[in-house]
C-alpha cells in the first residue's frame, strides 16, 4: 500500500456498510455505550463534512461530523474517525481530519469538537476543554474533550450539556 494509492471523497450513503465494518474493528460492541454514541443517536451526521479514505475500491479510513449544540454555543462533532488496521500508522486518519476541520470551516461551523487522545489531535489543532464547561449524556473522561476553535469565541459558548442539534429537549429550548 502507498499513499499514493489512496483517494479522498466526500462520503456517501453507499459507503456506510464499509464504514460499520470499519467502525465495528476499531471500537467493538462498547462503542454504543460511549457519550459520543449516544449523541450522535439524536439524528444523523453531516454527510458534507463527512469523509472517506478508499484504496482502490475499498473504503479503509472514515471520519464524520455531527452537528451539536451547548449552552448558547453550536459546533459539530468529530468522529467516529476509524482507520482500517492495514493502514494505520501512515498518516491517513491525519488527512481526514484535516478535510474535515477545512470543510467545517468553509460552511461556517464556528467549532469542531470530540472526545480522543490529546497527544493525537492536539498537533491537528485540538485543546481541553476546561472542566466543568460542557456535559456528556454519559460518563466520558473529561481530560479528553478536545475543541477545536475556527471562529473566535466559539468554544466559550459551548456550556452544559451537549445534544445532537437535531436532539435539544423543549426545556432547554427557553
Amino acid at each position: 500500500m502507498s499513499l499514493a494509492d489512496i483517494a479522498y471523497l466526500p462520503e456517501t450513503p453507499a459507503h456506510d456498510p464499509e464504514i460499520d465494518v470499519i467502525n465495528e474493528e476499531a471500537f467493538g460492541p462498547g462503542r454504543f455505550a460511549r457519550a459520543a454514541y449516544k449523541i450522535r443517536e439524536g439524528g444523523p451526521h453531516e454527510r458534507a463534512l463527512s469523509f472517506v479514505a478508499m484504496d482502490g475500491n475499498a473504503v479503509v479510513a472514515s471520519v464524520r461530523m455531527t452537528r451539536i449544540v451547548a449552552g448558547k454555543g453550536s459546533a459539530v462533532m468529530l468522529g467516529p474517525l476509524a482507520v482500517r488496521p492495514t493502514h494505520k500508522n501512515v498518516g491517513i486518519g491525519r488527512r481526514l481530519v484535516a478535510m474535515a476541520l477545512e470543510a467545517a470551516a468553509k460552511a461556517h461551523v464556528p467549532a469542531v469538537i470530540l472526545v480522543g487522545d490529546e497527544p493525537y489531535y492536539g498537533p491537528l489543532g485540538f485543546t481541553r476543554i476546561p472542566r466543568g464547561q460542557i456535559a456528556m449524556p454519559r460518563p466520558v473522561d473529561y481530560d479528553r474533550v478536545l475543541a477545536h476553535e475556527i471562529k473566535r469565541g466559539a468554544v466559550a459558548k459551548l456550556t452544559g450539556m451537549v445534544h445532537h442539534a437535531d436532539a435539544v429537549p423543549t426545556d432547554e429550548l427557553a
